[in-house]
């Protein structure tokens, strides 16, 4: 391999840049659903779309430019733009319960990617959202357990078990929406490779 094919391929193009932008704004987006449908807050855990777009990003852009899109998301974040859950920003939203899934969503997007880059079937394409859904329920679930114990102030009698009953009520919708990405994924990148 040359050194103008490895720049060539560590640089970013301009769609590049576009489509890190496009999931960065539709995981603003996926974040807040709570703001126009308050009754998806169970135990203070808001059920959002971000998994969704995650997932998503992983599977049309890739794991390094999803992994980079969900990155963006979360600096813009921390930097103080309300676009967490619930219109939260700024760098206290570390010490958060529910920020855990906002890190997972990072890896589920580059896991997820590196799945479907060796092996383009449907199938797959579906069983790589489901992973990407059982890794940011693990560690957005421990991240939130440790919140609690650690630096927030924890309900009366908070267990290690009560952390993941809290996580029963989003898990369907996010299985559900785990698979329509996986469809909805492999589609796109059959449109895009075609143009």
């Amino acid at each position: 391999m040359t050194t103008s094919t490895v720049n060539s391929k560590s640089k970013l193009r301009t769609v590049d840049l576009v489509y890190c932008a496009l999931f960065a704004t539709l995981m603003m987006i996926g974040a807040n659903i709570t703001s126009f449908a308050p009754f998806m807050v169970v135990g203070g855990v808001p059920i959002t779309l971000q998994a969704f777009f995650a997932i998503l990003a992983g599977l049309v852009l890739g794991s390094r430019l999803g992994a980079l899109s969900i990155t963006v998301y979360m600096l813009i974040g921390l930097a103080g733009a309300p676009v967490f859950a619930r219109f939260g920003g700024g760098f206290s939203q570390i010490l958060s319960p529910t920020f855990g899934f906002v890190v997972a969503f990072i890896l589920v997007a580059f896991i997820v990617g590196k799945i479907v880059e060796n092996n383009r079937s449907k199938k797959m394409y579906i069983t790589a959202a489901i992973i990407g859904v059982i890794v940011s329920y693990l560690i957005g679930t421990n991240w939130m357990y440790a919140a609690y114990m650690l630096w927030f102030s924890a309900p009366e009698a908070f267990t290690y078990k009560m952390a993941w009953l809290w996580m029963i009520p989003p898990l369907p919708k996010d299985l559900i929406l785990a698979v329509f990405a996986g469809v909805f994924g492999h589609r796109i990148q059959k449109v895009l490779k075609v143009r």
